[in-house]
Order: structure tokens, then C-alpha cells, then sequence
């Protein structure tokens, strides 16, 4: 764990009912570090993104984001501190054009811009992430790949100190992937400290720096991540007891 992190998770537990979704994880993020958030399907990977960001409650645990208190927090007070996030799911404004959608975004987050500064602002992160060409279109006209680059385009038109990305880059094509990795370390030379949560190998390999691995809510991992990944424990949560 950083000394001084960026972002610094302690204990944070997540219950649904009896079941703990997130179960005391520690996470720390570094200034311009890329850190890698992978584990099995239902291992509380989103469900973490959802209370760091504000969208669920916190059960208990301490955020801090910069050395300021983030938790029990609403959404837009995140927002306001720095932190951004992508959804799996695409969600657009789907009554506003692409461009639109972004200059929403741009009224919030970590800066207030003038009025005047929206458009151009709107601007700069569509052709940033290379949808310029679409600016005047509606999300439902746009590819799925496009939609996923307009969710990206809105989360850095927030400006965030730290971005959460919930597997962005899934169902690519391989070019499409390569371009995806490729943006990803753009967005980080900005200075923007990001977590990736994904399932392709490849990119957390490509892209991370380090990694934690989480099962049944609770971290079996932490550090470089191909030593993460040899580990007996993240082994038997992927692939079973009789297979590791």
C-alpha cells in the first residue's frame, strides 16, 4: 500500500441481505498509476466501483480521495472531488445528440467551466477518444464500440484526478482493443490515476501497473500482477479446486 495514495480504500464492506458483496477491501491508487481490478463473475468488482463512486452506500469503511473524506457521499460530491466513472452498460442521454451528452457531463465534476467553455470542452474529449465525426448524431445511431467511447468522452469531460473504467473494452475486435489500450495510456499521461476493471487479460497485462484480485468480496491478491496471476489462490477462484 502507497504511503500517501490518491485514493485510499480501508474495510470497505458492501451487504446485500446476508450476503456481503464487498467484504473489508483495502485498495490504495497512486498519483498516474494504473491499477488493474479483475476476479470471477460476481466477485464484487462492480458492486466496490458502485460505492466508491457514490451510486450505493457504504456499510462501513474509510474513503479518502486527495487526503479529503469521500464516504456516504453523494454521486455528484464524488464527482466534485476528482473521481469519474464508466458504466458496462452505456447510458446516454438518449434525446440528446453525442455531443450533447458530453456538454451535460461538462457542467460537473472537478472544475466549473464558464458557460461558454462547455461547447469547446464537449469538443476536445469527443475528438479526444475520436468521435468527432458523430458529434450531431443520437446514442442510438452510434455503434456499440462508439456508445462505450461516448461514456468515456463524458467521464473525462468531468476532468477526474481518478477514473474508474467497468470494462470499457469489452467485446472489441482485436484493432478495436489495440486502439482501446492505446487511449487508455493517453488518458493516463493526462496525469489521470485509473482503475480498470476487466476480464481480458491482455488488457490488464498491456495496461496495469499493479493489480488486485477479488472472490467472494473479499482482496486474495495484491501487487505485480503476473506474480497476481500465478497465485494458487487467484488460480483455484478462476478455474476451480480440480483444475488449479
Amino acid at each position: 500500500m502507497s504511503e500517501h495514495p490518491l485514493l485510499r480504500c480501508r474495510g470497505i464492506t458492501k451487504a446485500f441481505g446476508g450476503l456481503r458483496a464487498v467484504d473489508g477491501v483495502d485498495l490504495d491508487l497512486g498519483e498516474g498509476e494504473v491499477r488493474g481490478l479483475v476476479g470471477p463473475n460476481g466477485s464484487g468488482k462492480s458492486t466496490l466501483i458502485n460505492v466508491l463512486s457514490g451510486h450505493l452506500p457504504l456499510d462501513a469503511g474509510e474513503i479518502a480521495l486527495g487526503g479529503v473524506p469521500a464516504a456516504h457521499l453523494q454521486p455528484h460530491r464524488v464527482a466534485a472531488l476528482g473521481l469519474a466513472r464508466t458504466y458496462q452498460i452505456p447510458r446516454p442521454f438518449a434525446s440528446l445528440t453525442v455531443r450533447e451528452n458530453v456538454r451535460v457531463a461538462a457542467h460537473f465534476g472537478a472544475h466549473e467551466p464558464r458557460p461558454a467553455d462547455v461547447v469547446e470542452e464537449a469538443d476536445r474529449w469527443l475528438a479526444f477518444v475520436g468521435l468527432a465525426a458523430v458529434g450531431d448524431e443520437l446514442p442510438d445511431t452510434i455503434t456499440l464500440h462508439q456508445r462505450k467511447l461516448l461514456e468515456l468522452a463524458r467521464a473525462l469531460a468531468t476532468r477526474p484526478r481518478v477514473l474508474f473504467l467497468d470494462e470499457v473494452l469489452a467485446g472489441l475486435n482485436p484493432r478495436e482493443l489495440a486502439d482501446g489500450i492505446a487511449l487508455v495510456h493517453r488518458i493516463r499521461d493526462l496525469g489521470v490515476s485509473i482503475v480498470v476493471v476487466e476480464h481480458i487479460m491482455r488488457v490488464i497485462l498491456d495496461l496495469c501497473e499493479h493489480l488486485t484480485v477479488l472472490n467472494f468480496g473479499k482482496v486474495i491478491a495484491q501487487g505485480d500482477p503476473q506474480e497476481c496471476l500465478r497465485d494458487d489462490a487467484v488460480v483455484t477462484a478462476y478455474l476451480g479446486a480440480d483444475d488449479a
